[in-house]
């Protein structure tokens, strides 16, 4: 079977390298397995480097400042239904504010590189950051991280707290373990099979109900359509093993636990009608009900950081960046500019 496993990946790495992009199809887009097809707000670069062996690449934005320098650097990092581009207002008025932005895609997300096979782990994506943020001449940078990148930016904070000033984690995953909590476990053949099936339509349900809190805007379809679009492109086998790898990255690697360790001065921003939590579609109903609530979750973990200020979004879902903009990016703004 894994000789079988090994073959197909090889294979879909192959077509995938062959056919970068597909023609829109009937059901909606598709887009190459590192996104080519899909527009990026600002220019896309790539960072080459080596990691467990192989060469990789990490697509990223970066953003001069747009209105007078402040000196500042700031790294937005997006969650694993998400990519760079998504914070497209986010970066805007942040460029506008003085920062220069940098906006990188994790291997195996989005326009970066996704491995045959690839050990996972939260260390090894944020060792990945750090060489590139070196490569760019960043000693020290405010964090700005959304969904998965919060666990993400939680795990860079940790190992690296003195080339972090602030950290600004935006409705992270992660504020609960859920394994801990009686989630059932997946394999990662699961987790595969899972991914293999997703498209647009269901997309489009799981965020409406548990992103946006049963609401919609037609600008969301953008994003969804990126998803779909990466995920029924030729690259589409390879997707999935990497989506279903860094899920189970996700499920087994809680950072809950090192919140209390945490030494840089942290902003939590808390749409509190979020209900995200990996793994609750298929959790016991008792479990299910006392999982992703976020206006306590928020709350909670704010009390575990020594330095935490919460700032809530209520009646706002998992997004906020996305799905008020300017209100979150005036409030973002207010914050970053306090000592």
């Amino acid at each position: 079977m894994f000789a079988l496993r090994s073959l197909w990946l090889s294979c879909a790495l192959a077509v995938a390298a062959a056919a970068p992009a597909l023609a829109a199809a009937p059901d909606g887009p598709s887009y190459g397995p590192q996104l080519e097809g899909f527009a990026y707000p600002y220019p896309l670069q790539h960072f080459a480097f080596e990691s467990q062996g192989k060469r990789l690449e990490m697509g990223f934005m970066d953003v001069p400042p747009a209105g007078p320098p402040n000196g500042r650097t700031a790294v937005v990092m997006h969650g694993k239904n998400f990519c760079a581009a998504t914070w497209e207002d986010t970066i805007k008025a942040l460029s506008a504010a003085g920062y220069r932005v940098i906006a990188p895609d994790q291997i195996g997300f989005c326009t970066s590189t996704k491995p045959e096979s690839y050990q996972y782990s939260f260390q090894q994506l944020a060792t990945n950051t750090r060489a590139l943020l070196e490569k760019l001449g960043v000693p020290r940078a405010t964090l700005i991280a959304h969904s998965t990148g919060g666990m993400l930016a939680t795990r860079y904070a940790l190992l690296y707290p003195a080339q972090v000033d602030r950290l600004v984690l935006v409705n992270p995953i992660g504020l609960e373990d859920w394994k801990a909590l009686g989630v059932p476990y997946r394999t990662v053949d699961q987790w595969f099979e899972r991914e293999l099936k997703l498209s647009a339509e269901g997309v489009r349900k799981y965020e409406q109900a548990t992103y946006y809190a049963g609401r919609w805007k037609p600008e969301f379809d953008r994003w969804v359509d990126m998803l779909a679009g990466l995920n029924r492109g030729p690259g589409h086998r390879l997707v999935a093993w990497n989506s279903a790898l860094i899920y189970d990255m996700i499920f087994t690697q809680p950072v809950y636990y090192e919140f209390k360790d945490l030494k840089v001065p942290t902003v939590l921003m808390i749409g509190d009608a979020d209900t995200t939590a990996i793994g609750s579609d298929i959790a016991p109903p008792a479990v299910k009900a006392k999982l992703g609530h976020y206006d306590v979750l928020g709350k909670d973990v704010a009390r575990l950081i020594p330095q935490a200020t919460l700032v809530d979004f209520p009646g706002l879902g998992h997004a906020p960046q996305m799905e008020e903009p300017a209100r979150f990016n005036d409030t973002l703004l207010k914050e970053l500019a306090k000592k």
